[in-house]
């Protein structure tokens, strides 16, 4: 396949030396926030206590990371430091305030700022987040469909990769109402796989998918019981879905659900993951003694991320060998001044 030449450094810069993904997610918003609000009784949160937050979760997490997500606001000013130069870089576009509407939940990009600003401040990524239901009002999944398409053009102009996420969330009248970025514990997976495969369409551009478990991770069956080869189908429907590198997403489930999903993944064809909560979530319940998050986030965080990175050695697909690379690539407007490559890096 041909790919350009700054989207192949970027995959590159994401991944660790054999191609599979381990990123860490500290993006988040609205969960830091309400934590914050919650734990110290106030009405906000304030900018330096997220920005505190993220930087420690950043300054423990990145060395046991291939690459980092950062939100431009409150993370990357205080945390970037912390991002080695060898590390991959991601950032994040949407604004985490949605437009909740009758008919489904329109996404749009944070105030002031762009793909072009992205790649000025030398990210290897962008990330987007689109709330998306294949069976929302019509126009709601145009609207969705048209931001991805923007975010998509605008990462191939200025030749970043484009690394999607997508959630799916409970419509009006529909169980589980909530505005939270958590997994929605009523959702079908028939939906997740449509929504992969609508956007999976050359159109939008997508680099990587982040994707979430088919089924609810709490739900999710161990490997060895009885459900399990029914649950693989679904996990296999989503390697199916796309010929794009995709990793998995935590939203928030615990460390040994997240887990248990990323078995199931693998054997389906997923690159890696970018997680964040499943990661971190139990060592910030120290908040707000920072002191106790950062020796919870030395000990059982990074041993989990330990944990998570070597089942990713063991079973992950690298990017190099998915579909769309498997037999070989060059890089797009070369010619001759660069040999075509086979999926392993070789020349050809």
């Amino acid at each position: 396949m041909e790919i350009s030449a700054g989207k192949l450094w970027s995959l590159r810069r994401l991944a660790d030396t054999q191609g599979r993904f381990k990123m860490v997610a500290v993006d988040q918003r609205p969960p830091i926030m309400n934590l914050i609000t919650a734990q110290k009784g106030v009405e906000s949160a304030p900018d330096e206590e997220v920005s505190a937050v993220k930087e420690a979760l950043t300054r423990n997490l990145a060395p046991k990371a291939s690459a980092m997500l950062l939100d431009p606001i409150w993370a990357y000013s205080d945390a970037v430091r912390h991002v080695h130069p060898g590390q991959g870089l991601i950032v994040t576009l949407e604004d985490h305030r949605f437009e909740e509407t009758g008919g489904g939940r329109k996404s749009a990009s944070i105030t002031d700022w762009s793909v072009e600003k992205i790649k000025r401040m030398g990210a290897d990524a962008v990330k987007v987040l689109a709330w998306y239901r294949p069976d929302a009002d019509p126009e709601i999944c145009t609207h969705q469909q048209r931001y991805v398409e923007e975010v998509g053009q605008a990462c191939a102009r200025h030749d970043i990769c484009f690394l999607f996420e997508m959630l799916v969330y409970p419509l009006p009248g529909e169980e589980d109402q909530t505005t939270d970025y958590r997994e929605h514990q009523f959702k079908r997976p028939q939906n997740v796989v449509d929504s992969v495969r609508t956007f999976a369409d050359p159109r939008f551009g997508v680099d990587i998918f982040k994707l979430e478990s088919p089924i609810p991770a709490d739900q999710v069956p161990d490997p060895g019981s009885p459900d399990a080869a029914e649950c693989q189908k679904w996990f296999d429907a989503l390697g199916e879905a796309t010929t794009r590198p995709w990793v998995m997403l935590s939203a928030g489930a615990n460390q040994s659900s997240f887990k248990n999903v990323l078995r199931y993944a693998y054997k389906a064809g997923a690159s890696g993951f970018l997680a964040g909560r499943a990661i971190w979530w139990q060592a910030m319940q120290n908040y707000p003694d920072m002191n106790a998050v950062d020796r919870a986030l030395t000990s059982e965080s990074v041993a989990y991320m330990e944990s998570i990175n070597q089942l990713t050695d063991a079973e992950a697909t690298p990017w190099q060998a998915h579909t769309a690379f498997a037999e070989g690539y060059h890089i797009a407007g070369a010619g001759a001044q660069f040999p075509r490559m086979y999926g392993d890096g070789t020349a050809a």
